[in-house]
């Protein structure tokens, strides 16, 4: 295929777009093109969750189908604009504060956008808590929701509000933002208590054990995520399947619709869908940047 290249300038910042044709997502036949028109429409919104952050890209230069990498660490060929700041492990890694470093990642092919729980500034403090819900086969995102509205039970009962979003892949994610002075070892702690009670209510359910034999058929929920050297998928982010799904966050009733329609492929979400749902309710995820909560004392 001929290099196809044009060169866009967003609020200032130029950035070439190269190859614009090739396909990414073969399954759907979904192009470079179509994922940095996604990166672009979503940057608005997507920006303020990935801003200040030391991020991680997985790119798929050759599309889903073929090899991918891990990139920690901001490459020498960046744009001289796109800012960086140092991660954990002290990589010098790549950071996205405005639209154009979206629509240039998307052209590098980084489908997936990861950040730590934390800003760059002090990665020491965690801004939230995130309960991973992680579905071992033949349990699947309609298990994932039930999980998540037992869940929202026990934070409701402790005064705490957690933002539900889909993974993206198989699972689900709940959020529950702190935005105020805590620590990796008071979020992990606090999720796996929680996560260990919801294992003692529902055993046939859920679990906490990292040992992936146990969790054929249940929901293992991944508190260990809430770790200074670990990042999570960004809401708003494509992520590598077979086709272009999101992590799309949702609301509530969202989550109770799946837990009694059953009905998980209604919640692979795509650019489409995502940019209709922005739409009609505005940035779902919105609260996990503004809402200030505290943990229990445990």
């Amino acid at each position: 295929m001929a290099v196809q290249a044009t060169t866009v300038e967003i609020e200032g910042r130029r950035v070439r777009l190269t190859n614009l044709e090739k396909v990414l997502y073969p399954a759907a036949e979904f192009t470079k093109a179509q994922i940095i028109g996604y990166y672009a429409a979503i940057a608005s919104t997507m920006v303020p969750h990935v801003a200040g952050r030391p991020l991680t890209f997985t790119r798929w230069p050759n599309g889903t189908d073929g090899d991918s990498f891990f990139e920690k660490n901001r490459p020498s060929h960046a744009p001289d604009w796109l800012g960086s700041m140092a991660g954990p492990g002290g990589v010098n890694s790549s950071t996205i504060d405005h639209p154009a470093g979206l629509v240039w990642a998307g052209n590098q092919a980084a489908l997936e956008v990861h950040a730590p729980l934390a800003l760059g500034a002090d990665l020491d403090t965690p801004l939230t808590v995130a309960f991973d819900l992680d579905p071992g086969a033949p349990a699947d995102i309609v298990d994932c929701a039930d999980v998540a509205l037992w869940l929202r039970e026990v934070l409701d009962s402790i005064g705490l509000v957690g933002f539900p979003k889909t993974s993206g892949s198989k699972g689900m994610q709940v959020y529950v933002p702190l935005n105020s002075p805590a620590s990796y070892d008071q979020t992990s702690g606090f999720a796996l208590a929680v996560g260990q009670l919801l294992a003692k209510q529902h055993p046939d359910r859920v679990l906490v054990e990292m040992n992936k034999a146990k969790r054929k058929g249940k929901v293992f929920i991944d508190w260990s995520q809430n770790n200074r050297a670990k990042t999570t998928i960004s809401v708003y982010s494509l992520r590598a399947r077979a086709r272009p799904t999101i992590s799309t966050p949702l609301g509530w009733d969202d989550v109770e619709q799946l837990a009694v329609d059953r009905d998980g492929a209604a919640f692979a979400f795509e650019p489409d869908d995502v940019l209709a749902r922005l739409g009609e309710h505005g940035d779902l995820f919105g609260g996990v940047l503004t809402l200030e909560q505290r943990l229990p004392n445990m």
